[in-house]
């Protein structure tokens, strides 16, 4: 380990405003560029970094997410995380001020790698639909556009009634509230009907992004421990019994990272328990949108007490960040308020957009689009991999693979990237510190730009899987 310390107060970018956990993740990355921190040193734990340096344990945390998101670092629960070689891994310096997307940012970017860690939407033409919607609003709303969103129109609402329905069941339009992506939403929802010190239960292994957010707001987040992919109703009675916890956060169609989907008796189960214990569902329906044929929502069985969230970044397109929360009664309002607070408020731009591609059929032409991709891709995913085993579905955009003996998730990962493929581990979606190892790691097949470049980097994987991992050096 070093005696590393950032020193943030020199830093020549320090006039540039922003959030302190970014200006701390690009001081480690400037740190890591100039060799301060070379590959394979251990960075301080972070407990103890935000003592020394006078900040909160979420600020190191976040920071150190973000590199982590960058294959800068690499971290596995009990062991620390490591600086990465930025030459193994691909990374090349930024571009210079000159250059598109370039200026005063020492962000590194990725270079020549097969990105297998991201499950945004499928590129299937999206630009061309969108961008004549948006000349159309910015020829037809000029001041909404040059101005703060003060209202909620109808039409946005409308639109999260379509998007939200299905399986029989269908929302409340004046329960509806349009939303800056489906994430932004689940945080309004909680910061709605819990306080800080309130327990956030969720499943073991899950969209960790919501788990460690909650911890920043002052809520606990608790673990519910799951069984196939998902939480059976007998945990979660025994979690609500014994930890009371005010709110759980489930992703009942196409979990991830499990592409589980919960069964119907499952379902009215988890709703029934939640009403004896008096706790409030968050059904986070991002993936769920990719299916055809939709499951009940547990909604249907405690529409009193669920909170049903979807959102574009899945099925349509990940960079257009619009969503919806479907509300129990009367807590619309107060879920509105609560947006507001956590993001700043909804650019109309986006808003408007996201409705307009709705109400029009446009999304629904561009996720027929993305399905069908995702099926192709699917395929070639399942012939890839044949015989080695993994859990998905025809329409799920990432696969959960188990990993031969004896490679452990981490240790693969990096191998994975020195290799040139990036992939996410297990630690990426654990709650919590906990003794569960499941050795596997998610895939994710739509963003690779084609279904050759997916099969290359699908083949990479199946080489390193059957090979023994005896003699690999994650720092050589």
């Amino acid at each position: 380990m070093t005696n590393w310390l950032p020193n943030l107060d020199n830093d020549p970018d320090q006039g540039r405003k922003g959030p302190l956990y970014l200006r701390l993740a690009e001081r480690i990355e400037a740190d890591i560029a100039g060799g301060i921190l070379p590959p394979g040193t251990k960075l301080p734990p972070q407990r103890n970094l935000a003592f020394d340096i006078g900040v909160t344990i979420g600020t190191v945390g976040r920071a150190y997410n973000l590199i982590r998101e960058r294959g800068l670092v690499s971290g596995e629960v009990g062991r620390g995380t490591y600086v990465m070689d930025p030459k193994a891994a691909g990374l090349v310096a930024p571009a210079s001020p000159s250059e598109p997307f370039g200026g005063t940012r020492s962000t590194f970017v990725h270079s020549g790698l097969i990105r297998l860690d991201s499950t945004a939407a499928v590129e299937v033409g999206q630009a061309e639909l969108m961008g004549s919607t948006l000349t159309e609003i910015t020829r037809q709303h000029p001041n909404e556009i040059a101005s703060y969103s003060r209202s909620l129109p109808a039409s946005w609402r409308d639109a999260g009634v379509r998007w939200l329905s299905g399986a029989g069941w269908s929302p409340d339009g004046e329960s509806v509230v349009p939303t800056l992506g489906a994430h932004s939403a689940i945080l309004a929802a909680i910061a709605a009907v819990t306080v800080p010190g309130d327990k956030i239960a969720f499943e073991d292994l899950t969209y960790c992004s919501a788990a460690r957010s909650v911890n920043l707001m002052g809520r606990r987040s608790i673990i519910m421990h799951t069984q196939n992919g998902s939480a059976t109703p007998e945990d979660f009675e025994r979690l609500c019994a014994q930890q009371h916890p005010k709110l759980v956060f489930l992703m009942p169609s196409l979990h991830n990272p499990t592409a589980f989907t919960m069964p119907e008796d499952y379902r009215r189960a988890t709703a029934e328990i939640a009403r004896r214990y008096n706790v409030w569902i968050i059904e986070d329906e991002i993936y769920g949108s990719l299916v055809e044929d939709g499951h009940v929502k547990i909604a249907a069985f405690a529409p009193e007490r669920t909170f049903v969230i979807g959102g574009m970044s899945k099925s349509v397109a990940a960079g257009l960040r619009g969503g919806w929360v479907a509300c129990p009664p009367h807590l619309a309002a107060r879920v509105h308020t609560a947006h507001k607070m956590v993001t700043g408020g909804l650019p109309f731009l986006m808003a408007e957009l996201t409705a307009r591609l709705v109400n029009s059929g446009d999304a629904d032409e561009i996720r027929a689009r993305v399905r069908n991709e995702v099926r192709s891709r699917g395929a070639i995913a399942r012939q890839a991999l044949a015989g080695i085993e993994f859990s998905t579905q025809p329409l799920s955009a990432f696969l959960w693979v188990k990993l031969p003996d004896p490679w452990l998730s981490a240790t693969f990962k990096n191998a994975a990237l020195n290799e040139g493929v990036l992939i996410d581990d297990e630690d990426e979606f654990k709650t919590g510190r906990t003794e569960k190892t499941f050795h596997r790691v998610r895939l994710g097949i739509t963003v690779p730009g084609s279904g050759e470049e997916l099969k290359n980097g699908l083949t990479v994987l199946r080489r390193l899987m059957v090979t023994d991992n005896a003699s690999y050096d994650s720092y050589s």
